[in-house]
């Protein structure tokens, strides 16, 4: 049986020489009132035992979640010459957002091997399970986006793109500098796909943002990492995965905000159980503030919400304090009047998912922006 296959892949390479949501809406509630990203797939490895392979995964090798000092949460490992295929099965439509945590870790004994190079990539399974044995396999052929780091001095990407196993777009090299500063630490990878156009950042640092470089067509339904081979032994080199959350529907903040008047958003990040918001949340932020920009006669409110993890009192602190945090990050970063912006905070009392499972608190942890 002949399988069509189309994916967009991500590949990390240290070359030579050297990682919004829509829930259940009250029908009591008006569409405008909840409308919120939908959240396809979120994977933490909470659930997972330590030392194995995620139970809803696919690898051709091994890989172990494990705990990292000084880091929170569990995380998975990714050895070299495996590729990892997700818990997935969702499609993730024609517009979507992507993020995931990830770690390079390199404590070589010895320098100067050839360091491996490593991938991300997306693939649309056409009808087959899209954690089928086969696309271990087939990751190489389908579309791609890679890293080239050289020593960690010489860092550079590039985004591939193929169908039919042909190639159907290629960049050229992004020059990325000194990566080796980012080994051993953890990177925030965000991607954004609508239709044909993939943009993608390295925390806040926007490293693609190319219209047509999607095949537009089968839609995509995993994402996937492969690590390559290298002369080092396992315990000196590898990554750590986590946080992955894959949302479809991105939102288009200037119609949300203007015709339906209100926009609801879980892409503003918070340090747990604080008001700091995290650099990778600087995306949503800029688009929040053009639209202000653009329309200087329109007034907002910002509403924070929480899951509901700690008591009721906590979270309804908690939730006004980031609702303000995000108002002072539109007045600093992007000069909007301070007359212009309420804010307030309903911490865990108004959900839009179930709060037991981690998918739900995902989408109950948001912020809706509300025109006056």
């Amino acid at each position: 049986m002949h399988k069509k296959i189309i994916g967009l892949l991500i590949i990390m390479i240290p070359a030579m020489s050297q990682a919004q949501f829509g829930g259940l809406l009250k029908k009591a509630k008006s569409k405008v009132e909840q409308r919120v990203e939908n959240k396809i797939y979120a994977e933490d490895f909470a659930q997972d035992a330590i030392g194995e392979l995620p139970l809803t995964w696919n690898a051709s090798g091994k890989g172990e979640v494990m705990t990292i000092d000084g880091k929170q949460g569990k995380w998975l490992r990714a050895f070299e010459n495996t590729t990892y295929l997700t818990g997935n099965k969702k499609a993730f439509g024609e517009n979507y957002t992507i993020e995931f945590d990830l770690m390079f870790y390199f404590e070589p004994k010895v320098k100067g091997y050839v360091l491996p190079h490593w991938k991300t990539g997306l693939l649309s399974s056409g009808g087959i399970d899209p954690t089928d044995n086969s696309f271990l396999k087939v990751a190489d052929e389908v579309n791609n986006t890679f890293f080239i780091v050289n020593n960690g001095n010489n860092g550079g990407a590039a985004l591939e793109s193929r169908a039919k196993r042909a190639q159907t777009f290629r960049s050229d090299r992004m020059e990325l500098g000194d990566l080796t500063p980012t080994f051993n630490k953890v990177v925030h990878y965000s991607i954004q796909v609508q239709k044909a156009r993939f943009r993608m950042w390295m925390d806040e640092r926007k490293v693609f943002d190319i219209p047509r470089a999607m095949n537009v067509g089968d839609t995509m339904n995993q994402l996937y990492f492969f690590l390559e081979g290298s002369n080092y032994q396992e315990d000196e080199i590898g990554l750590f995965i986590s946080n992955i959350k894959i949302a479809t529907g991105l939102p288009d903040t200037r119609h949300k905000l203007i015709d339906e008047g209100k926009f609801s958003t879980t892409g503003i990040l918070f340090d747990v159980n604080a008001a700091t918001i995290k650099p990778e949340s600087n995306g949503v932020l800029k688009e929040i503030g053009t639209v202000l920009n653009e329309h200087k006669d329109i007034k907002i409110k910002i509403i924070g919400h929480t899951d509901s993890d700690g008591t009721d009192a906590a979270n309804l602190d908690l939730s006004k304090k980031r609702s303000e945090a995000v108002k002072a990050a539109l007045i600093k970063d992007y000069s909007i009047e301070e007359g212009r912006i309420q804010t307030d905070g309903k911490g865990e009392s108004v959900p839009v998912a179930d709060n037991k499972t981690k998918e739900g608190k995902a989408q109950n942890r948001r912020v809706e922006f509300i025109k006056l």
